[in-house]
């Protein structure tokens, strides 16, 4: 992961907010943890990958900005969400920012499919989303406001093959985005959706050739391949305060993938 460099934006009002991450051991998660903790946030960021969190917290306390807080975290337990969440508000004394990142797309047919499959996606896609954002909003409200942030997927639009279940959940985010800041606008807690195009990270370099790689840039408007710093860029804007008035909505970083 390539560190934040002095072109990028700087967001001042970023600075001391207290953050929380799902999923930032690896990829865009990671991405995520990297650009808030630059920006001197105070991060704390969770995951299923023990020892990959551990690695990144401790790449990433360099004593110039604070030390993001690692938690060990499976998002389907939903006591231990809880549990997480009250130790991640105790720890940060508070929670401003909320980014609900962790997901899993592995591929599947619809013919493989069963209900405990289907239960599984769901809780590792969507449910957790929900929860997370439930557990900090009461923090939020004693603050005066926040930022909750849902990371849907390019995937469901474009209709792609052998991610139906997944491509579902992902779909919901984006209704239960639009629904969660209709019932926190009036409390200033802004909640939107982020949908990254193909980015390349070591996941998903399991699924596609070069060749497969070079389809997508063929099929965007722009040539390059996405990074997770192109989704943590929107990210940080989107926790900002110069989009005190971004709600309700969806926003690409796609590079025009069609």
């Amino acid at each position: 992961m390539s560190a934040v460099n002095n072109t990028r934006a700087i967001y001042p009002s970023l600075a001391g907010k207290r953050v929380f991450i799902s999923g930032g051991a690896s990829g865009i998660g990671e991405g995520f943890v990297e650009a808030f903790v630059a920006q001197g946030a105070h991060v704390a960021f969770c995951d299923i990958a023990e020892v990959a969190g551990k690695a990144v917290a401790a790449r990433l306390n360099t004593g110039a900005n604070a030390a993001p807080v690692f938690f060990p975290c499976d998002l389907t337990d939903m006591a231990a969400v809880q549990a997480m969440m009250a130790q991640v508000e105790e720890t940060l004394g508070g929670i401003d920012v909320v980014v609900n990142n962790a997901a899993n797309d592995d591929r599947h047919s619809v013919d493989e499919v069963t209900p405990a499959y289907w239960d599984q996606s769901m809780a590792v896609n969507l449910r957790h989303q929900f929860f997370v954002a439930q557990a900090a909003v009461p923090s939020m409200k004693r603050s005066g406001g926040g930022a909750i942030i849902n990371l849907g997927s390019i995937s469901w639009h474009l209709g792609l093959n052998d991610l139906v279940i997944y491509q579902t959940a992902k779909a919901a985010i984006e209704g239960m985005t639009r629904g969660l800041a209709r019932e926190l606008g009036r409390d200033n807690i802004r909640v939107t959706s982020i949908i990254p195009g193909n980015v390349k990270t070591p996941r998903q370099e399991k699924w596609y050739t070069p060749e497969g790689e070079a389809e997508i840039v063929a099929a965007q408007c722009l040539d390059g391949r996405l990074l997770p710093h192109d989704v943590a860029a929107l990210a940080l804007f989107l926790a900002s305060d110069d989009a005190r008035l971004i709600t309700g909505h969806e926003y690409w970083v796609d590079a025009g993938w069609r």
